[in-house]
């Protein structure tokens, strides 16, 4: 799922998003909504579906992990008790109070398809006790969003085969044994899916392959997985071959906006390294023998391409590819033309959209 962190894929309209990307769902942000447009724009709208006109699922995160990260950053922007978490607004300076009930409420008014629990996510690189702390303390808030979540379905009347799907999140940072312990109870409150909590890198910026790999197996298997923030797409394919189901991140559109662009080395390929664990098939869309096989990333900011007229990937169908050169992209680019961020984001969607497609086609 692309980020549309503020109801929106920057740049891109849900024309392209639909039919010409074909993704089947986004996700949008409780925290940046709840503070801009503010809940009672969504509501008078409708819902966060007709604000966007868009009409297929959307996820919601709690924002947890943006007010998490003000705090710890700066603790003049807030602090983290028991019963809530008291922040400051990063562009007025106006205070606002999230309990986990509230974070429910936000997101059922948000009429979103999937929502998160609030957690308390500290960073990776805290001591193991502090990091226990934010363990309990996301395990105790799991059972107040829990708690709300029931409430809610009754008041506002929901059927069962309407209900929004809730998450729970798991915390631990790099301690195996807290990221067991945290799984164990989410699934005693029990939960339609379970997300991998704070960062799934070090503070090094290494890949935590192992505390990956080891949570997805604690998630029963009949519930979702959902890898919060990944990534990159080896570390999707990693994720995929561990368990996890589903993914967002910024780095498609965000890195196609300054012009590095996700390009496949070949057109179909088996992923071999998946194929292990999940039964991939033959016709997948990526070789992963080692880490970045089956994909390359250029720059179309770089001198070379300024009398480069091929296609920008060959071996896809998008919008800039089907209709324009790496020449033209560049020029787009030096010219400071948003169209160049917009069909390269387009097209780095599109690579990703054709990577989860053939991942998940492959085990049906």
């Amino acid at each position: 799922m692309p980020d549309a962190t503020r109801g929106f894929v920057r740049s891109i309209d849900n024309g392209i998003l639909e039919k010409e990307i074909d993704l089947e769902a986004i996700l949008i942000n409780t925290y940046h909504l709840f503070l801009n447009p503010g809940m009672e724009i969504i509501k008078k709208a409708g819902g966060a579906h007709k604000f966007m006109n868009w009409s297929r699922p959307l996820l919601s995160d709690s924002g947890g992990y943006q007010i998490f990260s003000l705090i710890h950053k700066n603790s003049r922007l807030g602090k983290i008790t028991e019963d809530e978490v008291i922040f400051k607004s990063p562009t007025d300076g106006t205070k606002h109070i999230l309990t986990p009930e509230k974070a429910i409420q936000i997101q059922f008014d948000l009429g979103v398809d999937m929502m998160v629990c609030l957690d308390d996510p500290s960073p990776n690189d805290y001591p193991k006790e502090k990091i226990a702390q934010a363990v309990s303390r996301t395990i105790r808030w799991a059972n107040r969003c829990k708690k709300e979540y029931e409430k809610q379905i009754k008041v506002r009347k929901i059927s069962e085969k309407n209900r929004p799907l809730i998450f729970g999140v798991i915390q631990g940072g790099q301690y195996l044994d807290l990221r067991k312990h945290c799984t164990q109870e989410l699934v005693k409150i029990g939960f339609d899916g379970y997300g991998f909590g704070a960062r799934h890198i070090d503070s090094k910026g290494n890949f935590m392959e192992e505390v990956v790999r080891e949570t997805a197996s604690f998630i029963p298997k009949n519930a979702l997985r959902f890898a919060l923030g990944v990534g990159t797409p080896e570390d999707i394919v990693k994720c995929f071959s561990y368990g996890w189901d589903m993914f967002d991140c910024v780095i498609p559109t965000r890195e196609g906006r300054h012009g590095r662009l996700f390009l496949r080395k070949e057109k179909n390929v088996i992923a071999s390294e998946a194929k292990q664990s999940r039964n991939i098939s033959t016709n997948s869309f990526a070789n992963i023998q080692d880490d970045k096989s089956f994909y390359e990333t250029i720059n179309i900011n770089n001198g070379k391409y300024k009398d480069d007229f091929s296609r920008v990937d060959e071996h896809c169908d998008c919008v800039l590819c089907k209709n324009h050169t790496k020449a033209y992209l560049h020029h787009l680019f030096a010219s400071k033309e948003m169209l160049g961020m917009r069909l390269s984001a387009i097209h780095n969607l599109k690579f990703y959209a054709d990577l989860l497609g053939a991942l998940r086609n492959s085990v049906n």
